[in-house]
Parts: structure tokens; sequence; C-alpha cells
């Protein structure tokens, strides 16, 4: 497997476990100060991989797009997720991780279009399917952190 695939299939295995106890309310609950909650990041970091992999290799996203667009950089929650939404969210953050790596095993990322406003904001060149799966990484660390900080807010009792 893919070193980088490995790295990303694990980190969402792990986020996926620390968020498991918590409940539809608290997934969804944004903090004073806060844009997003817990769920919109777990499905920000799908949609960024689909965009980033799929999208500008030229191929159709691997999700559904109404857990798509909502999710992409820019956005924020809009709406209140039931318990089968955030059940579908979590399973396609593992799902597509899967189909990511036989589509690479398959040779399905001929093209790539480079990612301009990712080479702008952070400084990294994404010109490949390898570059993309190095940033991916980096990127899902970022909204590591995010959701750790919203899980440490919304298991105090005050909210």
């Amino acid at each position: 497997m893919d070193k980088n695939i490995e790295i990303i299939l694990n980190f969402r295995k792990y986020v996926l476990a620390q968020i498991e106890s918590l409940d539809a309310e608290q997934l969804n609950f944004i903090p004073a100060n806060f844009t997003n909650n817990i769920i919109w990041n777990v499905g920000h970091i799908n949609a960024v991989l689909q965009a980033l992999c799929y999208r500008y290799s030229g191929l159709p996203i691997k999700t559904d797009e109404k857990y798509f667009h909502p999710f992409l950089p820019g956005t924020k929650p809009d709406g209140f997720l039931d318990s089968n939404e955030i059940q579908l969210i979590k399973r396609q953050a593992i799902e597509t991780v899967h189909q990511l790596k036989t589509d690479l095993e398959n040779g399905s990322f001929k093209q790539y279009t480079k990612v301009e406003k990712i080479e702008t904001v952070y400084g990294i060149t994404v010109a490949s399917i390898q570059d993309t799966l190095k940033y991916v990484t980096h990127h899902e660390g970022i909204h590591y952190n995010a959701i750790t900080t919203l899980k440490r807010l919304v298991e105090k009792p005050s909210y």
C-alpha cells in the first residue's frame, strides 16, 4: 500500500474512534467563536481528498454530491445532520480511501492539473497525484487539531 494512503487511512480510523462516543448534538454543535463543527470537519477532509485527487485528475468524485459541495473549502455547516447522515459521512471517510487505493493501483490517475491555490496559500506545489497525497496528510492533520479542540469543548457540560 502507498505509504501516504496508509497514513490517511490510519488517521481517519483514529479520528473516527476518537469521536465514536459523541452523539449527533455534539457532532453538530458549533461553539462560540467557531465557524464549523466536528462532523463538518470529517466531511471536509473527505471532500478535499475527492476534489484534489479526482477532480484535478479529470475523474468523477467517488462520493455523493450531497456530501461533497457543502464541505468544500470556504463552506460552513448549513444545517443539522442527523445520525443517518453522520454514519454515512463516517463510512465514506473510510470507503473513499479504499477506493482511492484501488484507483491508484489500477493506474486511474493519468493526468493532473496543478493546484495553484495550494501553492499560493501553503507554498506547497501540488502538481501530481503523489504531491496531492502528501499534501492531504498535512491537511488532515490540520483538521485533526480542529476536531480534537471541538471535542474538548463539546464534552464539557457547559454546552
